[in-house]
């Protein structure tokens, strides 16, 4: 999708986790030395472990997300952008290559109410598009009427591989891939003001 698309309310928000909702969590260079991997993705390196290798890497990877979760700090302006997300009737999904333990610590800790969860847990992951449709599919959504907010690659990837609007957030960064997204947002109160300005063009209706 082009960055020149208008812009529309979407029906439901899908949402990453580490960077986006929270601070970054994890330490991922630590994490990465202690599973005895080179410098590539976590999930895929896990996946072509077997045996006891593999559940040592695993314990690794859990102790620290769990680590990470127990101490999260939520990103400025999440919960305002939830609370605007529930009371104009949107609906909303969190998909992570995280844990399903360490999401549901995050939850809790910080009260938030999120419909659909979908983790490393439920099979595919991002960058891997399926996980947005099928968070989608939970939600009762088409993908057309969906937006993804992330901060990093896997989110824009996987969103422009299933079809879907792309929001990344920036934190002031320049953008270090070529996946180029639909719209960018420094912070959450951009995303806010973007679901705002959707609002008013759609004349107050989801």
């Amino acid at each position: 999708m082009s960055g020149q698309d208008n812009l529309c309310l979407p029906r439901g928000v899908l949402f990453d986790m580490d960077g986006t909702l929270t601070e970054p969590m994890l330490d991922f260079p630590t994490i990465k030395a202690e599973m005895g991997i080179g410098s590539g993705p976590i999930l895929e390196a896990l996946a072509e472990m077997m045996g006891p290798r593999r559940e040592a890497a695993e314990a690794v990877l859990h102790r620290h997300e769990e680590e990470a979760a127990a101490g999260s700090t939520l990103n400025p302006g999440c919960l305002e952008l939830l609370e605007w997300i529930h009371t104009h009737g949107l609906c909303v999904a969190l998909i992570t290559r995280n844990s399903r333990r360490s999401v549901d610590v995050v939850l809790a800790r910080h009260g938030l109410k999120i419909e659909v969860l979908v983790t490393r847990e439920d099979g595919r992951f991002k960058p891997d598009p399926e996980p947005l449709l099928v968070a989608c599919r939970r939600l009762g959504i088409e993908r057309g009427e969906a937006w993804m907010v992330g901060d990093g690659q896997y989110d824009v990837e996987a969103a422009m591989a299933a079809g879907i609007r792309a929001v990344w957030v920036s934190h002031g960064r320049e953008r270090p891939f070529s996946a180029e997204p639909w719209r960018v947002a420094r912070d959450l109160y951009e995303v806010k003001a973007l679901l705002e300005e959707g609002w008013r063009l759609a004349g107050g209706r989801v």
